[in-house]
């Protein structure tokens, strides 16, 4: 091996051998080469994907970095208030021995509820002084008055159409006190002249309202059968 024979020169030979063997090291070097780059390729590529994982997962998503977590929100919790206490009305004030004001007389109409028809019940008028004091008021007849409407509220009667009476009656009320006026009705239609065909009140639903010169009561409900 290390003393060629042959016809050719030994250097030659030497020559060959070198050159195989330069051939032999560039093949295994080029062959080591590409291992490695191919190696390398494929950490890298491992390196990136994962960088580009660990990146992905520390960002929050675009969503989250607009609109806050709900968790993280706090709702004020209301305060519950407690409900005002209902407190009476004041009553209105009435100088003591002064006309009695309207806002401290009471006016009530008072039926029997059911008649049948044609016949002539006793209606009263109810006057009380609401006040804490007593007070004067004018009590006439003229000032006082009873209409009877039908449910459209059309006025059907009135106590002062055709029979209207005169008194001077100005009266101290106390406290509390009240004052009765009872008035008949005829169980006729009747207009404030009095020149229009009188007519009995038909069965049906009716409404009784008083009058006291500027003071009205409260409707009260009469049946005609």
């Amino acid at each position: 091996m290390l003393h060629p024979v042959g016809p050719l020169p030994a250097a030659v030979y030497w020559r060959r051998r070198l050159l195989v063997l330069v051939l032999l090291l560039a093949v295994l070097g080029g062959g080591g080469w590409v291992g490695v780059a191919l190696l390398g390729g494929r950490d890298g590529d491992a390196a990136a994907a994962e960088a580009t994982a660990t990146s992905t997962a520390a960002q929050p998503p675009a969503l989250d970095r607009v609109v806050p977590s709900l968790a993280s929100v706090q709702t004020p919790t209301p305060t519950p208030t407690a409900a005002p206490s209902p407190s009476e009305p004041s009553p209105p004030e009435q100088e003591a021995g002064a006309p009695c004001s309207d806002d401290v007389l009471a006016l009530e109409v008072r039926s029997p509820g059911s008649v049948p028809a044609g016949s002539q019940p006793v209606l009263e008028l109810v006057v009380t002084n609401t006040a804490a004091v007593p007070c004067t008021r004018v009590l006439d007849q003229e000032l006082q008055e009873i209409v009877l409407l039908d449910g459209s509220g059309a006025r059907l009667w009135g106590s002062n159409d055709c029979f209207p009476e005169q008194s001077d009656d100005t009266r101290t009320l106390a406290p509390g006190e009240q004052v009765v006026f009872p008035l008949t009705w005829g169980g006729l239609t009747s207009e404030p002249t009095c020149t229009a065909e009188r007519v009995p009140v038909g069965p049906g639903q009716y409404v009784l309202r008083a009058r006291l010169d500027t003071e009205t009561s409260p409707d009260a409900a009469l049946q005609v059968t």
